[in-house]
C-alpha cells in the first residue's frame, strides 16, 4: 500500500476515532502525534473537506527571473504600441497621412488581438508558456526590424504593417501575467507577481510616452527629420533582439515542483480530461464572470483611448507642448504602477477582491471626472497632477481584473479568464478611440472626455453587481506548513483547516 493510501486511510480513520498513533518519519511520509485530549473533527469540516493527496510544494528563487524576462518582453512590445501616437502630430506631417491614419497605428494592436486569442489562447493551454513567450518575442522582434527601413515619407505602408507584426506580439503579452503567477509563485505572492507582471507592460507604455518626443523633435527639416525616427526604431529593435534571445536562453516553461497546491492539484489532471472548448463555454456561462468582462472592458478601453489620443487632447489647449504631452503621460503611467504594485500587495494580504475592484472602479470615474473638467484651465501643472491621480487608479485597476477573474473562474486556465478579459478591453478600445476622436473634432476634448465618463459609471455599476464566489481562494485556504528536515531543506505542506487535535498534518523530511 501506497504512503498516500496510507495516509487516506488514517485520515478516515481519525474521524470516528482518535486513538494515539506511532509518528512516523522519512520522505513522503506523515506524522500525526496524537494526545489523549483529542476531539473530533468539526463537522462543518468533514461536510467540505475534499482528500486530495498532499503534494510536495517549493518556491523557487528563480521565479523572479522568469518574472523579469516577461516584463522584459512585455515593456519592449508596449512601447512599440505608443512611438506613433505620442508624436502624432510630426508623424501626420512627416507621412502625410490624417489624425484617423496614425491612430490606426495604435488601434491596430487591439484589433489583431480579437481574432487572435482564441488559437493563442489554446496554443498556451497545448504547448505550454515558454512556447507562446518564445514565439511572441520573436513576431516582437521580426515587427521591429521592419520599421527600421520605413523612416522615409513614402513607407506609410510598411511602417504599418511592422506595427501590425508588433500587434501579434502583443496577443502573446497580455493573459501572461496571472498564469505566470499561479504556475511559479506561492499563494501570499500571487497577486503582487501578477501585478509586477503587468508593471511590465505600464513601464513600456511609460517609455513610449517619454521617448519619442525626446527622440524625434518637431523639426522642419524632413531629412532631419528621417534621420531621428530611423535611430528610434534602430534603438527599439536593438532592444526587441536582445530580449528575443534573453527568452530564448533563460525563460522556462514552468518549475520541477509545484508552488501551491492548488497547482499541484491542476498538475494532477490529465490531458485527456480537459476540454479547451468546453471551458470556454463554461466561462461564457459564468455570469459574475462575464460581467467582470464587461466592465473590465469598459474601464481599460477608456485606459487605451486616452493614451492613443493624448498628444491630440494636450495640444489643443497647449500648442507646442508635444514633450510635456509625453510626460503627462509618462505621469499617468508611473502613477498607475505604483497603484498596480499596491493593490497587488493589498490583494495578497486581504484577498478582498470584489471591495477592491469596486474601490478602485469608483476612485477611477472620479478621477476621469477632475481630469476632464481640469485639462483646459491652462495651468500645465494642474494637468500633471489630476492625470497622475487618474493614472494611479485607472492603471492600477489592470492587475485587479486579470486576479479577480482567476478568483471567478478558478479551476480554468488563467490564460483563457485573462484572453477573454483583454478581448473585450480591446473591443472597447477600438470604439471609444474612434468615437472619442470624432467627438474631440466636432465638440472639443471635454465632450469627449464625458463620453468615457458615462461609460465608466456603467462599468461601475456593473462592478457592483458582481457575486463574488472566490474559487481559487477556497482551494488555497488551508494553510501552507513549513517543516525543516535535519538536513536543513525545507518542504511545504497543506494544514487542511483542521484536524482532529487541531494540528496540521505535515509531511516529514
Amino acid at each position: 500500500m501506497s504512503s498516500q493510501d496510507e495516509l487516506s486511510h488514517e485520515w478516515m480513520d481519525s474521524l470516528g476515532n482518535c486513538s494515539p498513533r506511532k509518528e512516523r518519519t522519512g520522505l513522503g511520509e506523515y506524522g500525526h502525534p496524537l494526545g489523549d485530549d483529542c476531539d473530533t473533527l468539526e463537522p462543518s469540516f468533514v461536510d467540505t473537506a475534499q482528500l486530495f493527496p498532499l503534494m510536495e510544494t517549493k518556491l523557487y528563487k528563480r521565479r523572479w527571473v522568469m518574472l523579469f524576462v516577461f516584463s522584459c518582453y512585455s515593456m519592449s512590445n508596449a512601447f512599440m504600441w505608443l512611438q506613433y501616437g505620442i508624436i502624432s502630430n510630426i508623424f501626420m506631417r512627416f507621412y502625410s497621412i490624417d489624425s484617423l491614419a496614425i491612430d490606426w497605428l495604435s488601434m491596430i494592436y487591439f484589433l489583431t488581438y480579437i481574432p487572435l486569442i482564441l488559437p493563442v489562447m489554446w496554443l498556451l493551454d497545448s504547448r505550454g508558456i515558454r512556447d507562446v513567450v518564445v514565439v511572441g518575442s520573436a513576431f516582437n522582434c521580426i515587427g521591429a526590424w521592419i520599421k527600421t527601413s520605413t523612416a522615409d515619407p513614402n513607407m506609410f505602408a510598411m511602417t504599418f504593417f511592422g506595427q501590425f507584426v508588433c500587434s501579434v506580439a502583443t496577443v502573446y503579452i497580455l493573459g501572461i501575467p496571472s498564469r505566470l503567477a499561479s504556475l511559479w509563485f506561492g499563494q501570499q505572492e500571487v497577486s503582487t507577481a501578477c501585478s509586477i507582471g503587468v508593471l511590465g507592460n505600464q513601464m513600456g507604455i511609460a517609455i513610449g510616452f517619454l521617448v519619442p518626443p525626446i527622440l524625434v523633435p518637431n523639426v522642419d527639416d524632413m531629412t532631419e527629420l528621417a534621420y531621428h525616427i530611423r535611430i528610434m526604431f534602430y534603438i527599439s529593435a536593438g532592444v526587441a533582439t536582445f530580449i528575443f534571445v534573453l527568452v530564448i536562453i533563460v525563460f522556462q516553461e514552468r518549475p520541477e515542483l509545484p508552488p501551491t497546491q492548488a497547482q499541484a492539484q491542476a498538475r494532477s489532471i490529465q490531458p485527456d480530461e480537459y476540454s479547451y472548448m468546453a471551458s470556454i463555454f463554461r466561462l461564457l456561462r459564468n455570469k459574475p464572470f462575464m460581467l467582470l468582462v464587461v466592465s473590465y472592458g469598459l474601464n481599460v478601453g477608456c485606459f487605451y483611448a486616452i493614451s492613443t489620443l493624448l498628444n491630440r487632447m494636450i495640444i489643443e489647449h497647449y500648442p507646442g507642448e508635444e514633450v510635456n504631452a509625453g510626460r503627462i503621460g509618462l505621469t499617468i503611467v508611473i502613477a498607475g504602477m505604483a497603484g498596480s504594485l499596491i493593490c497587488g500587495i493589498w490583494l495578497d494580504k486581504t484577498k478582498t477582491y470584489k471591495q477592491t475592484t469596486l474601490v478602485v472602479y469608483v476612485l477611477s470615474l472620479v478621477g476621469m471626472l477632475v481630469y476632464a473638467f481640469t485639462l483646459n484651465l491652462g495651468h500645465l501643472w494642474v494637468v500633471f497632477v489630476t492625470a497622475g491621480v487618474l493614472g494611479f487608479f485607472m492603471t492600477g485597476y489592470l492587475p485587479l481584473g486579470f486576479e479577480f477573474a482567476v478568483e471567478l473562474t478558478y479551476p480554468e486556465s488563467e490564460g483563457t479568464s485573462s484572453g477573454l478579459l483583454n478581448c473585450s478591453a480591446q473591443i472597447f478600445g477600438i470604439i471609444f478611440t474612434i468615437s472619442q476622436g470624432k467627438i474631440i473634432d466636432k465638440w472639443g476634448t471635454l465632450a469627449g472626455n464625458i463620453f468615457l465618463c458615462i461609460f465608466l459609471l456603467i462599468g461601475t455599476v456593473m462592478t457592483g453587481l458582481i457575486k463574488s464566489d472566490l474559487r481559487r481562494q477556497k482551494a488555497n485556504q488551508q494553510t501552507e506548513v513549513q517543516t525543516v528536515s535535519p538536513t536543513g531543506s525545507i518542504s511545504s505542506v497543506q494544514d487542511y483547516g483542521a484536524t482532529s487535535c487541531g494540528r496540521p498534518w505535515q509531511r516529514q523530511s
